[in-house]
């Protein structure tokens, strides 16, 4: 899409674009003097936090080949893969200078006060500033938006010439948080250091110390010659294995050759996040939204046309990444906008010579037809991500009617003995029919799991109410037939207890999307409640076990007043019955009901 300005594409003025990139510079050369700077901007409501860079390896790189650890989940606690359960990596030097500023009292109570004011605050950086910024914007959504996003006003994040910060994981939940939009990052067509990150540490170690001194206010004199051009070629080489094993994943490649080959070189894990603005040297500018499109241009943006030109092309990796704010300055000022969204990867002319909306720009950017063919790919993928999501929203419909019937099922069961004790016992055609409707619900459940796990599904796809709210019903109401179906069949034997062992993976991904939309700080079990009864029926006799069964009382008696459990649990002759009387624990009055499950 051409002739949109970039202030529409990525919501902030284009002055205001200019001034915070002077800010960050202005900050970048303050390196050491303190551990960040702020500004009220003129004529605006809007308040920068400016990080000072460094160059220093360790600053850059940890003990790791790529520098990465596990984020810290009480700062980052969205940063994950709700359902399977995978927290995000970032790299470890710079999750350790951002706690460093998080520490600073003064820091926390400025962005503090800014919030409470709903001023909306610009965190920026230039070089290892920006991964610092990236973290301090992470933090903010954290802390004052992800509570309540009508409270304060949402952050923004300006980088310019960022080198990557975390995992595809990162990327994913901020997505799936609707916080994505908030991080922009400006990248020049040649600046190595947003592509250092994919390079592990022993192929630059003897280099890089001597190109980090170049980004600093004092500069080396001398030229570095061969040690530049070695660590060009060098960081190229690694960003284009991590790209072309990234392209052929997007691409649908299920050739085993690429599983073993990324089993014996160990690759980057590190990934872009946010929107980007690739610059081209020639006033114009491409915004892309797209990761796997993002990773790809970086990787073929710096592509060489011959030998002769790598002397030229690496010394301009460097000056690239210094002259941001002139580069800046002049396509702001011509307003040359290209927006590459996802339905327009899918259409991209593979030609450079067609007459086609931006094409211009991909030229400037010197992509060839295998770049763009690969551009293609990462639309295309989105758009099958889309396509599975509208297959699967029509299985709602589905799932509501085959709860119906078991929630039909268990008001018959109530004149019994109970919905787990009829279910276990199964005698009646009517039990039967509810084990067939069981069988179905798990295998639509089984399946959307299975895209889950493959990520083909939007990264939105965790955080929709719609589905959130059925995968709680779901669970509620399913989950405790699978517990009598496995300790009827006596599989906890041979298995081991169902908690430990036979809980399937649709019932734990349907609990921590619960329990992440409700910000819940204990676990949502109210639905393996008959295994944790089972389990005390194995112990009957066991130390402790009356302990344990009036706690479990206590439990279900807060569960059913909530409305998570139903208070046929205690229907006389149960097995929850059973252990309460064995153990001389009685109900000592009605539990008030809210109603069968929400």
């Amino acid at each position: 899409m051409e002739g949109v300005r970039l202030g529409d594409c990525i919501g902030i003025r284009e002055d205001v674009i200019n001034k915070v990139c002077s800010i960050a510079i202005k900050a970048h050369k303050a390196s050491g003097k303190q551990l960040y700077l702020s500004e009220k901007i003129r004529s605006s409501s809007q308040v920068v936090f400016s990080f000072p860079g460094s160059w220093s390896v360790t600053d850059w790189y940890s003990n790791t080949p790529f520098g990465e650890v596990k984020v810290d989940n009480q700062l980052f606690p969205s940063l994950k893969y709700i359902g399977l359960d995978e927290t995000a990596s970032v790299n470890e030097a710079f999750q350790h200078r951002f706690k460093q500023l998080w520490l600073n009292q003064h820091f926390r109570k400025e962005v503090g006060a800014a919030a409470a004011d709903k001023k909306q605050v610009i965190f920026t950086g230039h070089c290892l500033g920006a991964p610092v910024a990236i973290l301090a914007a992470i933090w903010f959504l954290e802390e004052y938006i992800r509570p309540d996003p009508n409270k304060t006003v949402a952050p923004l994040c300006l980088t310019f010439g960022s080198p990557f910060v975390g995992d595809h994981i990162i990327s994913h939940s901020l997505r799936r948080e609707n916080w994505s939009d908030c991080f922009i990052n400006f990248v020049m067509g040649h600046d190595i250091v947003p592509r250092i990150s994919l390079t592990p540490l022993s192929a630059i170690q003897h280099q890089l110390q001597q190109i980090l001194s170049l980004f600093s206010p004092k500069p080396p004199r001398e030229p570095l010659g061969e040690a530049l051009i070695h660590f060009f070629i060098t960081v190229l080489r690694n960003v284009s294995s991590v790209a072309s094993h990234a392209a052929c994943k997007i691409m649908g490649s299920t050739n085993l050759l690429l599983e073993t080959v990324s089993n014996f070189i160990e690759l980057s894990p590190y990934r872009p996040l946010g929107t980007f603005v690739f610059c081209t040297g020639n006033g114009k500018l491409v915004v892309v939204k797209n990761s796997d499109a993002i990773l790809q241009l970086l990787f073929y943006t710096s592509q060489l046309n011959s030998e002769a030109e790598l002397t030229a092309v690496a010394q301009s990796s460097i000056t690239s990444h210094l002259n941001y704010q002139s580069e800046l300055l002049e396509s702001l000022e011509m307003q040359c906008v290209t927006f590459l969204d996802d339905h327009h990867l899918e259409a991209l002319p593979l030609a450079s010579d067609v007459d086609a909306e931006g094409n211009t720009a991909l030229n400037e950017l010197g992509l060839s037809a295998r770049a763009r063919l690969c551009l293609r790919a990462a639309g295309d993928l989105e758009k099958q991500k889309r396509n599975n999501q509208t297959a699967i929203n029509l299985k709602l419909a589905e799932i509501e009617n085959e709860l119906r019937k078991l929630q039909g099922y268990q008001k018959k069961c109530q004149h019994k003995v109970g919905y787990y004790d009829a279910f276990k016992i199964s005698e009646d055609r009517e039990d039967f029919d509810a084990n067939v409707t069981r069988l179905k619900l798990a295998g639509i459940w089984d399946e959307i799991i299975e895209m889950l796990k493959r990520y083909q599904l939007p990264d939105g796809y965790e955080g929709q109410k719609a589905w959130i709210d059925i995968g709680t019903r779901y669970r509620r109401v399913v989950e405790p037939l699978d517990i009598a179906n496995y300790y009827r069949h006596l599989k906890n034997e041979d298995t081991g207890p169902y908690m430990d062992k036979g809980r399937p993976k649709r019932y734990k991904c349907t609990q921590r999307w619960l329990e992440h939309a409700e910000r819940m700080t204990d676990p949502a079990l109210e639905s393996c409640f008959w295994a944790e009864v089972e389990e005390l029926c194995v112990k009957s006799g066991g130390f402790g076990v009356r302990e344990h069964a009036c706690r479990l009382k206590s439990k279900a008696e807060e569960w059913i007043r909530n409305g998570w459990l139903d208070q046929d649990v205690f229907s006389k002759g149960s097995t929850f019955d059973k252990l309460l009387k064995e153990h001389f624990l009685t109900l000592e009055q009605p539990v008030a009901y809210q109603g069968m499950w929400k």
